[in-house]
């Protein structure tokens, strides 16, 4: 992620690329104002998210010589569907996806960034299944959270998980650009928790979806998103420690960034 106040080699190859691209900007290895600018008006002209930071959907599209794309990313319209659906402003939205999400939701594989919860598919399973599978199994079946490795190694972890009960296994994971678990599915309005996985792994568009269904599911929350009441917002979706990593500041000092980005574009 290159933002404005970055400096160095990454940010003139950056700039490089801009210009490149048709910006006419200095490559100075200084990520200002202009470079800001020009990122804009790319992720504009791409269709992207407009944020004014060089992340790995932005990055991938100014260099299709260096890490590839996965064709998934979070676009525009996307965010502009969801601040319509919730009723928010689009900076809003905006500011809630930049803090609340992770950079990527898919992996160099095509395949949705998953978290494979062992201690969820312990509390999911029948007393006699649990038992059995935690004795054999404890990596995938146990009482405690942890096992985890990463990267596609989660999908391994899942796939084995599988074997023993493919829906519980896929309750048992987080998902996509938000991390949302599996086992909500059901409140979230699919028909079923395949219907989910087969979701997360179309883009992260549908990833923003299922962010806006959970969202609506809990007024409160929404309420807190609709009048911008960031401490609330923060504690709801975060729990009592959002303190510790200032969820809140991140999405008000976020959101009057976007909000600003939006009256000079």
């Amino acid at each position: 992620m290159i933002r404005i106040g970055d400096v160095g080699q990454n940010v003139a190859a950056l700039q490089q690329g801009l210009k490149s691209a048709g910006a006419d900007i200095e490559v100075d290895g200084w990520f200002g104002e202009e470079t800001e600018k020009a990122v804009i008006r790319f992720q504009r002209n791409q269709g992207l998210m407009v944020d004014g930071v060089a992340g790995p959907a932005t990055l991938g599209r100014l260099n299709p010589n260096g890490t590839p794309t996965t064709g998934k990313e979070l676009c525009e319209k996307d965010l502009k569907a969801a601040a319509k659906k919730l009723g928010v402003q689009l900076a809003a939205i905006k500011a809630v996806t930049e803090v609340e999400s992770k950079e990527t939701g898919f992996l160099p594989s095509g395949r949705p960034v998953i978290l494979f919860e062992r201690h969820v598919m312990f509390r999911r399973l029948d007393t006699s299944t649990r038992t059995r599978n935690a004795a054999k199994f404890p990596a995938i079946v146990n009482e405690k959270p942890g096992g985890y490795v990463g990267g596609d190694g989660e999908w391994r972890r899942l796939k084995r998980a599988s074997v023993i009960d493919l829906s519980t296994a896929i309750e048992s994971a987080s998902w996509g650009l938000f991390q949302i678990m599996g086992f909500h599915w059901q409140g979230l309005g699919y028909a079923s928790a395949d219907e989910y996985s087969e979701a997360m792994h179309r883009n992260e568009g549908e990833h923003l979806e299922a962010f806006v269904r959970f969202i609506k599911q809990d007024k409160a929350l929404h309420a807190a998103l609709k009048d911008r009441d960031w401490p609330t917002f923060a504690a709801r979706y975060n729990g009592p420690a959002y303190t510790r990593n200032q969820y809140d500041t991140r999405m008000a000092t976020a959101y009057d960034r976007y909000r600003l980005l939006g009256r000079c574009s």
